[in-house]
């Protein structure tokens, strides 16, 4: 038993040291220069992070500004998508003759390359408005939108139609209506489902979010700027938001995984 334990801790620490230290390893090959020559690169192509890190801060409030629109285009999609999704996965649970082809219809979206998706997109939506700050916007988060419908509907489907043996025949042995099943036996059985579908969306919609703003009309987004400063080589720029945009992916996956234990948590006590 306290072998069981001591094991169990060890595989909860090491889950998190060893990331650490190869983080820190790679760190410090990087600003060593060491990284350099074994990919035989110079400085300038892979600048040390201590110049990326004096970018970063004496162009702090550009890089804020670029950072907002990225996460909002992200996020935003990221909600009407997954709502949608979810949506779907209803409908299809409900009405299970056709409800598996509509899951894999949405899923087929997800096999669209997002390099492609995205300039036909902001093509389509050029006609709605005659804002080019409205419409990039939006042509931006209909692409995170549509990638993450795939995942959401997918993943909720299964929680929705996966139920313990007998519970749903115990249920309308109660006489209980539709409504009722749902509300209180698929509803709850589907969210370890929906968190399974955000922990791989929520990456998902950062990529798509910084992958469209490549294509978009306004010159703004983390995205964007990467590309603008690669085409003038201004590659230590360019890595620049590359690390702020990977530490926003690390943020808002840990954000996402403290609501997910504090959600479970709550449910696993009731």
């Amino acid at each position: 038993m306290i072998r069981k334990q001591i094991n169990e801790r060890w595989n909860a620490v090491s889950t998190i040291l060893f990331p650490v230290l190869f983080g820190i390893l790679i760190f410090v090959l990087w600003q060593g220069g060491i990284l350099n020559v074994l990919l035989s690169t110079d400085t300038n192509t892979l600048p040390p992070p201590s110049r990326i890190n004096s970018i970063i801060g004496d162009n702090i409030s550009k890089v804020l500004l670029n950072l907002k629109a990225t996460v909002f285009v992200a996020l935003t999609g990221l909600l009407f998508g997954s709502l949608i999704g979810y949506g779907v996965a209803i409908i299809a649970a409900e009405h299970k003759k056709w409800g598996a082809g509509g899951i894999t219809l949405a899923a087929a979206f997800n096999a669209v390359p997002i390099v492609a998706l995205a300039p036909v997109v902001n093509n389509l939506t050029k006609q709605i408005s005659d804002s080019v700050d409205f419409r990039s916007m939006f042509a931006k988060t209909l692409v995170v939108m549509i990638v993450c419908i795939a995942g959401m509907s997918v993943n909720a489907y299964r929680g929705l139609t996966e139920l313990k043996p007998f519970s749903s025949d115990l249920m309308k042995t109660y006489a209980a209506s539709n409504f009722t099943i749902f509300r209180k036996l698929r509803l709850p059985n589907s969210v370890p489902y929906v968190f399974t579908a955000l922990r791989v969306s929520l990456p998902g919609s950062i990529i798509s979010a910084l992958v469209t703003e490549y294509f978009s009309e306004k010159v703004i987004g983390v995205g964007r700027q990467i590309r603008e400063n690669v085409v003038t080589a201004q590659f230590a720029t360019a890595w620049a938001y590359i690390i702020v945009s990977c530490l926003l992916g690390i943020v808002l996956y840990v954000l996402l995984l403290f609501v997910e234990s504090v959600v479970m948590k709550n449910r696993t006590r009731k």
